[in-house]
């Protein structure tokens, strides 16, 4: 009696320190049951734990204690240690998990292990990377498209990092469709608002029980159907220096209007706000980047999208306005700053980021800057 409870403790135990984070296809949650889960994992996982049994003898009395005492299962010996490994090392699919972890801004990664090498990308506050090697205070990383080097010193790693990443993580819906439609309600019938590229994410407000999701777009809440995304656990990652860089040709007052915006990087969405610090809205973003410039704009999207001069797509430029609608409605702006891409202050959960351009069907482009 006293093994078995012993190994019942053993088997929770594991359980509950190793869970693997929410990675699942959403449309797969509401039509898999838990003994179905089980087969699967076993049938993926048989051939690996074949290959790799002869490495895991010294380890599987202590993977699989108490196993055969809590109950029967059509599972071998075998395909639980490699389930076990497996559990042990999820931590939003890095093996070695680091956390950036400085007061503010962003940490630089860099060619080479020292402080005069070139610069190949910035990691944001709290945004993960693979800790590949580490020597004389420097990690190698790898986070997104970005590898280099950073400072050892100011990265968070095992139990802290991964209580930090349970902080932190986010529950976000990944289109698998060429052209997601997103719905004012939870229904075919509901009216489309916009559509959004295969690949993109949006954060996930709540998993319905009927096969739908609501997610925010941008400040709103929408729906997604749960059968044309995936559900995934996600952490910020580093940011390529391409997307901090401006192509040729562009003047000057473009490229420091970009460049003074994404000093905000992160900071907090607050509706109503113009605080570039403390918390601004979209609208109210735009308004107090270009108020730094001498350009005075009014506090909402929609006035917004009415000034300068309307351009298409082939013209943008670094500094140009992207506007988005729901329902023909203009209802959200973005700073448009080259390489396809937009900063704009978003959601109250992700303040202000760096998205594509057509994250979400662009409603409207407008130039305001004219030199």
């Amino acid at each position: 009696m006293k093994k078995r409870t012993i190994g019942m403790i053993c088997v929770l135990s594991s359980c509950m320190l190793f869970m693997e984070p929410l990675s699942a296809q959403a449309s797969e949650i509401k039509d898999m049951n838990s003994s179905n889960s089980i087969n699967n994992a076993a049938a993926d996982s048989t051939a690996t734990s074949m290959a790799s049994e002869e490495d895991t003898d010294s380890t599987e009395d202590m993977l699989t204690a108490g196993v055969g005492d809590l109950f029967h299962s059509p599972l071998s010996k075998v395909e639980y240690v490699e389930i076990a490994k497996k559990a042990e090392g999820a931590l939003w699919g890095y093996t070695h998990l680091g956390i950036c972890n400085v007061q503010e801004n962003n940490l630089n990664i860099r060619q080479e292990p020292n402080e005069d090498a070139k610069l190949v990308g910035k990691l944001p506050k709290n945004a993960a990377c693979e800790i590949k090697s580490s020597e004389n205070g420097w990690a190698y990383i790898a986070s997104g498209k970005v590898e280099g080097y950073v400072k050892e010193e100011y990265l968070l790693t095992g139990f802290d990092a991964k209580m930090k990443g349970e902080e932190l993580a986010t529950a976000i819906a990944v289109s698998t469709a060429n052209v997601l439609n997103i719905r004012e309600m939870p229904s075919l019938d509901a009216e489309v608002v916009t559509q959004v590229a295969s690949g993109e994410s949006l954060d996930i407000v709540e998993i319905q029980d009927d096969g739908w999701i609501k997610v925010y777009l941008d400040d709103e809440e929408v729906f997604v159907s749960a059968d044309y995304v995936e559900v995934k656990s996600d952490l910020e990652t580093a940011i390529t220096m391409t997307e901090l860089m401006y192509g040729q040709g562009v003047s000057d007052v473009r490229v420091d209007i970009c460049q003074y915006a994404k000093q905000f990087l992160g900071n907090p969405y607050v509706w109503g706000g113009t605080s570039l610090t403390k918390g601004a809205d979209c609208s109210g973003f735009v308004l107090s980047v270009f108020a730094k410039y001498g350009v005075s704009l009014p506090h909402s999207s929609r006035a917004q999208s009415n000034m300068g001069t309307s351009i298409n797509a082939s013209q943008l430029q670094p500094g140009d306005l992207v506007f988005y609608a729901k329902g023909g409605v203009v209802n959200h702006v973005a700073l448009y700053i080259g390489g396809g891409q937009v900063i704009h202050a978003s959601s109250p959960k992700t303040g202000i980021k760096i998205s594509s351009y057509n994250y979400r069907t662009p409603h409207k482009m407008v130039r305001i800057l004219h030199d």
